[in-house]
């Protein structure tokens, strides 16, 4: 009778080393097209990866030009108000790993473990990093893109798209264009605009009238104050979550100018995975850790949240 062999411990760390450093580089390429974070937000790396937190300022301009006496004294003034805010940086992770009987399998055949856990730990991660970019998180107190604390709502000028006309609904939408260029007294105007996804599709596929092939969003993505005003073209996506994100559970569209002096999330660590270690008798695991802040919304009225759409 042959002896069944035994998997050293030292020989199967190392093959699952060599393993990780080929599984790796291959889910770090892998692109997730529903994680939406990416496309929407500036994401910082910079600063330390070890920072409890990172200070920023919101700041607002105030003053206005007016006439005056050639001998008075009391010129009008500019300024600009700052407040500080500080951002807290916490550690999350998400790992995987191999079991004995898998390596040793892989080892006796001669073939590469299986990929599908590591990838599931990034997808893992990026979902998480997703979440809290777009709705914050109440345990670690950060507010999202859907729902910033230093943004304040507005009520659409018609609101109710499942009945308004298709010029209401292109008006709404303008407005909310509108209403960064004269929050900001003209200095900015918002080039992303955030439409619930079931409000999406009713625009995408309606007809802008009866005499017109085109749709409500064809037509308003040639005919909006921001390609009039710059020439280039506006972005207009579909979110899931901003169908129950306003006010009292009401639909919310937001407009803003995607620039990381507008917003800016907070990574010093990206998802990174850790060296492998022998984690019990017969299990190996690979862990993965990252560090991450909230979204900072540093200029507020570069940001417009419409309501009741």
């Amino acid at each position: 009778m042959s002896a069944i062999p035994v998997i050293d411990a030292q020989a199967a760390l190392g093959f699952v080393i060599a393993q990780a450093s080929i599984i790796e580089p291959g889910v770090y390429r892998t692109v997730y097209p529903d994680v939406q974070y990416r496309d929407l937000i500036p994401v910082d790396t910079s600063g330390s990866e070890f920072a409890t937190s990172v200070t920023y300022f919101s700041s607002d301009q105030y003053g206005k030009a007016d006439w005056i006496n050639g001998n008075a004294d009391d010129i009008p003034r500019a300024g600009t108000t700052r407040s500080k805010f500080e951002t807290p940086v916490y550690t999350a992770g998400i790992g995987y790993g191999y079991g004995w009987e898998e390596i040793g399998r892989a080892q006796m055949l001669g073939i590469n473990l299986p990929s599908e856990d590591a990838m599931a730990a990034r997808r893992a991660a990026e979902e998480l990093v997703d979440r809290v970019a777009l709705q914050g998180d109440s345990q670690k107190g950060f507010s999202g893109l859907f729902n910033a604390t230093n943004v304040t709502p507005v009520a659409a000028p018609t609101g109710s798209w499942n009945t308004a006309t298709p010029d209401q609904i292109v008006a709404d939408m303008n407005a909310s264009l509108l209403n960064v260029f004269n929050g900001t007294n003209t200095t900015s105007i918002a080039d992303t605009l955030l439409v619930p996804w079931s409000k999406y599709l009713a625009i995408a596929t309606r007809k802008m009238s009866d005499n017109s092939d085109a749709t409500i969003l064809q037509w308003f993505l040639a005919n909006n104050v921001y390609n009039a005003a710059t020439g280039r073209q506006l972005t207009v996506r579909g979110l899931r979550g901003l169908d129950t994100a306003g006010a009292g559970g009401v639909a919310r569209l937001i407009a803003y100018r995607k620039d990381p002096n507008v917003l800016k999330l907070h990574m010093p660590m990206p998802h990174r995975f850790l060296p492998v270690y022998q984690s019990g008798p017969l299990r190996w695991d690979i862990p993965g850790v990252m560090r991450l802040g909230g979204l900072d919304v540093r200029l507020p009225k570069d940001v417009v949240y419409l309501d009741g759409i």
